[in-house]
Formats: C-alpha cells, structure tokens, sequence
C-alpha cells in the first residue's frame, strides 16, 4: 500500500478536485430533477415551451441519470457529456424560446459538464472502445 505516514493513499490534486467538481454537479443536477418532478414554476416554463409536460420528465430523468453517473468512476465521462447535451438544449431554449429566460446557469451548468467530459474522455473512450488518435500524446 503507498501512501504517507498516515497510511491513507495519496490521490493526485486533479484527480481530488475533479470529484468535488462531479459531486457538486451531481449535487445540482439532482435539486434541478426534484423541481422539475415536483412541478411547479418549471410547469409554466413547459408550457411556454410548448411541446408538452413530458419533456419536463424526460429532462428530469436524464439529469438524475446523469448525476449518478458521474458518482460512478467509469461513467463519469459519458455522463458528463449526457448532461452537456441537456444543458446544450436547456441554454438554446432559455435564449430563444422562453420570453424571459435566463441563460445563465445553463451555460454555466454546459460549460463545466462540457470541461468535465474533455478531462474524462478516458472513461468514454474506454465505455465505448474507442481508440485515441494516434498522434494524440504527441501534441499537447
């Protein structure tokens, strides 16, 4: 076993700040779920939308896939980029459907599920057997 005096493994500095950045979207992802389950003002805004309370419950239930996967080593990635799709959608709608949406934590939530994905693209090329560029190491 390595580790220091205290015999705890040591993880890499990125690799701990890469879980709290999985938790605390997982974290969010799971509040935005309960809303969009419970109903309420997300009601209103699937009205406005106009294609109906169901996609309300398909959303919910890709954010709470999504937040357990990234809580589950290898499917971090993938889920990483599952919730960067949905945020992809949640951002175009909040510009350009909604009459006054706010775009904000949409492109936040988009941005660091996108950044997430990049840093994890190891696990999804792992899941899904895809072999890296070949000159990939050679140009960083």
């Amino acid at each position: 076993m390595s580790g220091g005096a205290s015999g705890i493994r040591s993880l890499p500095i990125g690799s701990i700040v890469l879980w709290i950045v999985r938790v605390a979207l997982a974290a969010e992802f799971f509040l935005s779920a309960y809303l969009l389950f419970t109903g309420g003002h997300t009601e209103q805004t699937f009205d406005e939308i106009g294609l109906g309370q169901w996609l309300r419950y398909v959303t919910g239930v890709l954010e709470v896939g999504g937040a357990i996967g990234l809580l589950v080593p290898r499917l971090g990635g993938p889920a990483a980029l599952l919730l960067a799709g949905v945020m992809v959608g949640a951002s175009v709608t909040e510009l350009f459907i909604l009459a006054n949406g706010g775009p904000v934590l949409p492109l936040v939530l988009l941005i660091m599920t996108a950044t997430l994905a990049w840093f994890l693209q190891d696990q999804t090329r792992e899941l899904f057997g895809i072999e890296p560029p070949a000159d990939d190491e050679n140009h960083h």
